[in-house]
């Protein structure tokens, strides 16, 4: 029985220590820390449903980190409440010529879209279309968090402003994907036509039953000087060129995976000089 003991010592001592060097290892695993909305597909969501959620998930898994999530409505102060208030790290989707932020290089280069039913045989390209003037516009209405999307801006340079309907994104918590509503209210006719950053006019087009057009606004640059496309980064806060750095050479070597998300989930890519033609 003592040889049995003696035997047995060694085996409960390693066990011990391979279990103290596992809680060390779990206590000191690396978080990717993310600052995302709870309600703002096809980007995020508290399911963890959206392409930047999907995103997160390949950079931390390239950086052996697990995701931990600040959930904030993207609303004014988006980034003075998150980022800048070390709630996060990580912000995954904002223009790459923002100043708030040091960004990365982008991810993907989008436009805003025109979105209508295939059926009506509009062919819709561009803002100097005369059909534009008759049509019912839906188009959504930002309001008091922020400045006023492009297209209301090219609309009214041309005097298109009484045959325009709003949708809201931001004041309706209680609705569910409240973004997608205006793409809803084309196949129900409700509008003629939604014009739409690519992202969620190619999202919800893609789950509706009506075929639905959706097709590159033109010009991509509004006179004075309003554009249309955006590159799309993600952004750290300033002086962590280090973990820049460390995200931008992610990117690169994820970059055919990266392409494969978003175009799962329908987001119209635009190189530079591409033609205006149906996504």
């Amino acid at each position: 029985m003592r040889a049995a003991a003696h035997s047995v010592r060694p085996i409960v001592l390693m066990v011990a220590l391979a279990l103290l060097m596992s809680a060390r290892t779990a206590s000191t695993q690396r978080e990717l820390r993310v600052c995302a909305d709870p309600n703002n597909l096809p980007f995020s969501n508290q399911k963890l449903e959206g392409f930047e959620n999907k995103l997160a998930d390949l950079i931390a898994a390239d950086l052996h980190a697990t995701v931990k999530y600040a959930w904030l409505r993207q609303r004014r102060g988006f980034i003075r409440r998150g980022l800048k208030a070390m709630e996060c790290d990580l912000v995954t989707g904002i223009p790459q010529a923002s100043e708030m932020v040091l960004a990365t290089k982008p991810y993907y280069r989008s436009t805003y879209v025109f979105v209508y039913r295939k059926s009506a045989n509009l062919q819709l390209r561009s803002f100097d279309d005369p059909s534009l003037r008759r049509l019912k516009i839906g188009l959504h209405a930002i309001g008091e968090d922020g400045a006023n999307p492009p297209p209301v801006h090219a609309l009214a340079h041309r005097g298109i402003v009484k045959n325009i309907v709003g949708f809201p994104m931001w004041d309706v918590d209680a609705v569910e994907n409240p973004q997608g509503r205006i793409v809803d209210a084309v196949v129900a006719g409700d509008i003629d036509v939604a014009i739409v950053w690519g992202p969620l006019g190619g999202y919800f087009a893609k789950r509706q039953k009506e075929p639905l057009a959706v097709v590159p606004v033109s010009p991509a640059i509004e006179p004075p000087g309003i554009p249309f496309v955006f590159e799309i980064a993600m952004g750290v806060r300033p002086g962590e060129a280090a973990f820049k750095a460390e995200l931008d050479r992610i990117l690169d070597r994820r970059r055919h995976e990266v392409q494969q998300i978003l175009q799962q989930y329908g987001v119209p890519a635009v190189e530079q000089g591409e033609s205006d033609d149906e996504i």
